[in-house]
């Protein structure tokens, strides 16, 4: 997976877990329209997280003013927006730092925590100024040097993003520095070295933690996958073996069948994941390109909830939406603008696809050149993509 998608998802050493490509959110205050509407659903009762998040939501409402308390139930929200698929609990979290979340001397915990909102609502500026007072203050927080590398990543900025990974050295295992590191190179001109590179890496890691597996071993399949190379799907499923279940991953592992034309297998392995908006998406595709008659309520699924995020004004989900218009929605026309705006926030692979897709499908020769103008000065190595430009470009 990309370097910056796996950490919007994912959190080392430090337990911050959320972010991924569906769980970003706006933390704008929700207001109620009746006095019956469900503001929170908090995970299954009886299992040890709910019991966590009863307790410290119990603990802060003691004692407001308490970072600690606060930032605990924070990471707490974060991490259940990861797991239950739910954005929302990324404005919970928000809410629980509400105490210090314009002070720009907040404590450093806190700054952590409010760069992992930001970030998700894809105010990356913000974010990496809180980040940065957080390395002035300590140098060696592998969280805020990670969290800047994602935000670097995701706005293309390669070798700040890189220096970003080396900070990591000494501080933490070698693996996390040498898998942050190539996922960067494999953005930058740079995707076979990357991943061999990586591989190598995995290899002599045989005792990595269950983050580090997965991360690696899902990015490992992204970058064989954009390479054209089969084995892409032998590390997928290695990461899917490896006992955690990350929705980023099943993303990933599902584009990749169904670029292989294997949307029954999509169906059966996204069957169930309906709570997340990019899973969502994956399923519905899967069932219109295999004639499922669940297709048609996925997709009316699907319409409500893009509705839904329009009339709150989140403009976080771009490249979801975009995707959907091209593919399950009202055509070219309707998907380029989201694809084009989704561009000038966040532009990693998935990124560039999207806009190559619906501006070879919507014939914009303006939109075109964007993308291939990005591919030859960032010497992004994405076969698909560049036949796909060049096959826009030739005459007919």
């Amino acid at each position: 997976m990309s370097f910056a998608s796996y950490f919007r998802d994912r959190t080392v050493w430090v337990a911050l877990a959320a972010l991924c490509l569906a769980l970003d959110a706006s933390a704008v205050p929700f207001l109620p329209t009746d006095d019956a509407q469900v503001l929170e659903q908090l995970p299954a009762r009886n299992t040890p997280q709910y019991r966590q998040l009863k307790s410290l939501q119990a603990a802060a409402a003691q004692a407001p003013a308490d970072p600690g308390l606060a930032t605990r139930l924070a990471t707490a929200y974060i991490r259940a927006s990861r797991v239950e698929g739910d954005p929302r609990f990324l404005g919970y979290a928000q809410a629980a730092l509400s105490p210090w979340w314009k002070d720009p001397q907040a404590p450093t915990p806190v700054l952590v925590l409010r760069a992992t909102i930001l970030q998700s609502s894809h105010q990356f500026d913000a974010a990496l100024a809180d980040l940065a007072l957080v390395m002035q203050r300590e140098p060696r927080n592998a969280q805020a040097a990670l969290t800047t590398a994602t935000v670097l990543t995701v706005q293309g900025k390669y070798a700040e993003a890189r220096e970003a990974c080396r900070k990591l050295s000494d501080i933490g295992p070698d693996i996390y520095r040498a898998i942050c590191i190539a996922g960067v190179d494999s953005m930058a001109n740079d995707a076979w070295r990357a991943y061999a590179t990586l591989t190598d890496a995995i290899a002599r890691a045989p005792r990595a933690d269950a983050a580090a597996r997965i991360w690696g071993e899902t990015l490992a399949g992204e970058i064989a996958h954009r390479l054209g190379d089969p084995a892409a799907e032998s590390h997928f499923k290695t990461a899917l073996n490896a006992g955690e279940r990350d929705n980023y991953l099943l993303g990933a592992y599902a584009d990749w069948l169904l670029d292989q034309g294997r949307a029954t297998e999509v169906v059966a392995l996204l069957g169930r994941e309906t709570r997340v908006d990019a899973l969502l998406l994956r399923l519905a595709l899967a069932q219109r390109a295999s004639r499922d008659p669940g297709a048609a309520a996925s997709i009316a699924m699907l319409r409500e909830r893009f509705e839904a995020s329009h009339a709150r004004g989140d403009t976080v989900h771009q490249r979801e939406n975009a995707r959907f218009e091209l593919f399950l929605g009202s055509g070219a026309t309707s998907a380029l603008p989201y694809a084009v705006a989704n561009w000038q926030v966040q532009r990693e692979a998935a990124d560039l696809r999207i806009l190559a897709e619906a501006a070879a499908a919507a014939h914009d020769a303006k939109a075109l050149a964007l993308a291939q103008q990005w591919m030859g000065e960032s010497g992004l190595e994405y076969p698909a993509v560049a036949r796909m430009l060049e096959s826009a470009r030739s005459p007919k």
